[in-house]
């Protein structure tokens, strides 16, 4: 199954955040993670990448903290997606020009697998973090109506952001 890497989903929970505060105002990496539970050190993280590659400013000390210093209509999908978790690659036979698939020697959908890999590239590169964070979908209230399911796969369990 296709996902979205964990880490860009703080990334965009946190810039979606930071959206409904009052320009220049500060946002910590503790502030997101208390109120969308997401955990310290990788929200942190990805914050301080953000701030490496100009999106984000980020102000030291006790009231230090984040703020958005970059227009988000300007970044695609793909940009920040490179940012975080590096190139998009869906299958395991991309990593540049090798591969680390067993079964790369003898597959018949390496073509088909690198035209798709190239096809999701181009739409991340269509859609601008403005947009998408700005997007509502009409299933979201079910979704969050639903209680989170212990024991399941727990990586849809950001759907409430």
């Amino acid at each position: 199954m296709f996902k979205i890497n964990r880490k860009l989903e703080y990334a965009l929970i946190a810039l979606k955040y930071m959206t409904t505060k009052k320009q220049g105002q500060l946002t910590s990496a503790k502030e997101i993670c208390d109120i969308y539970h997401t955990p310290f050190d990788p929200t942190s993280r990805v914050l301080q990448i953000m701030t490496q590659h100009g999106i984000l400013n980020a102000e030291h000390g006790a009231h230090g903290g984040y703020h958005i210093t970059k227009d988000l209509s300007k970044i695609s999908l793909a940009e920040l997606t490179d940012l975080i978790t590096g190139p998009i690659e869906i299958a395991s036979c991309f990593h540049g020009n090798y591969s680390h698939c067993e079964i790369t020697g003898s597959c018949s959908v390496i073509g088909p697998m690198l035209n798709l890999n190239m096809e999701i590239s181009k739409l991340f590169k269509t859609i601008m973090v403005t947009d998408l964070i700005q997007s509502h979908h009409q299933g979201e209230k079910a979704i969050k109506a639903k209680p989170f399911a212990e024991g399941k796969d727990s990586s849809n369990s950001m759907a409430n952001h």
